[in-house]
């Protein structure tokens, strides 16, 4: 059986295939013109290949990895084509995407031990944090969840309206207090909340401040140790929204979150309007933090759960 089998239903991978078209049609020009001119997989085609690489954030240390694992290859079979090259790159990120732990295409695992089922959400301002969480509310509501959100990043007005946006969209309820309440307040009173209406997930959105990191992991470890005091264990899950079009910028947020928190997940948003897709790559193989979804378009089913056999099947699609 092939290794990469159909998993997504055909209107999804249609969706994932449009979403890294961008990153794909950049990726492969540019390794066309790698090869050009070439017939074997030389030191010289190496080079190349790792400039694009590094070229479409796959990130340096990440790329070091597949080049070495492709120059094993060519020393033991001794002659490679060029023709074969996009192959072996295809089934070497794969390899390496599949070393990640991911919990392979199944998003969160839902233990019938925790409910409500606590899941915080970090990340900066702008990368889609609010937006991610809706579109997960909706989604869990799909599967037949009940879900209450959590109003915590108090430190902008906006964010607590966009919220509420999102919570009447989904027709889901929210717990809010006014904008410069104390995040952990918020935070206690929607896991209070969700245990008495008995709800299946409370998500919790938090502030989006990287200014100082002591004063972040302050905060999130304030928020975090509150709904212990409702449920022990909580959040079960911390998800760190980061946006896949600034591609090295979000390698940094990565680091600094990890840094200021226990980060335990991963979504990448905002694939299709990009042509930087690669960083999917480097951040699941770096940080060694399952992906579970990625953007790949504006629309409520446009969030999806990652699997990087399909992944990597429409990044190399031709």
């Amino acid at each position: 059986m092939s290794l990469f089998k159909k998993m997504f239903s055909r209107e999804k991978k249609e969706t994932l295939d449009k979403g890294l078209e961008k990153t794909k049609t950049n990726f492969l020009s540019k390794m066309s013109k790698a090869v050009a001119g070439k017939s074997t997989v030389d030191e010289d085609v190496l080079d190349e290949l790792e400039n694009v690489l590094v070229s479409s954030d796959v990130g340096v240390a990440t790329t070091i990895k597949i080049i070495k694992r492709i120059e094993e290859r060519v020393a033991r079979d001794k002659y490679l084509g060029t023709e074969e090259l996009n192959g072996i790159l295809r089934e070497e990120i794969a390899g390496l995407l599949s070393e990640t732990d991911s919990g392979e295409g199944e998003g969160f695992n839902f233990n019938t031990e925790h409910k409500p089922f606590v899941i915080m959400v970090v990340g900066v301002n702008g990368v889609g944090k609010t937006t991610t969480i809706g579109k997960l509310a909706h989604q869990f509501k799909q599967e037949g969840k009940s879900v209450l959100l959590g109003a915590a990043d108090t430190f902008r007005a906006a964010a607590i309206d966009q919220l509420q946006i999102w919570a009447d969209r989904t027709q889901v309820p929210m717990v809010r207090q006014q904008m410069g309440s104390d995040p952990a307040s918020v935070a206690f009173d929607a896991v209070q909340s969700g245990v008495k209406q008995n709800v299946d997930v409370v998500i919790i959105d938090t502030a989006g401040r990287l200014h100082n990191k002591v004063n972040l992991m302050n905060e999130l470890s304030k928020v975090k140790k509150v709904m212990q005091k409702v449920i022990p264990g909580a959040p079960h899950e911390v998800l760190l929204v980061l946006d896949g079009s600034t591609g090295q910028n979000a390698f940094e947020q990565a680091k600094q979150f990890t840094a200021a928190t226990e980060v335990t997940s991963l979504a990448v948003t905002k694939l299709d309007g990009t042509a930087k897709g690669g960083v999917v790559i480097g951040i699941s193989d770096q940080f060694k933090i399952p992906v579970k979804y990625i953007g790949v378009g504006e629309g409520l089913e446009d969030l999806q759960v990652f699997n990087k056999l399909e992944f990597v099947d429409s990044f190399f699609k031709k």
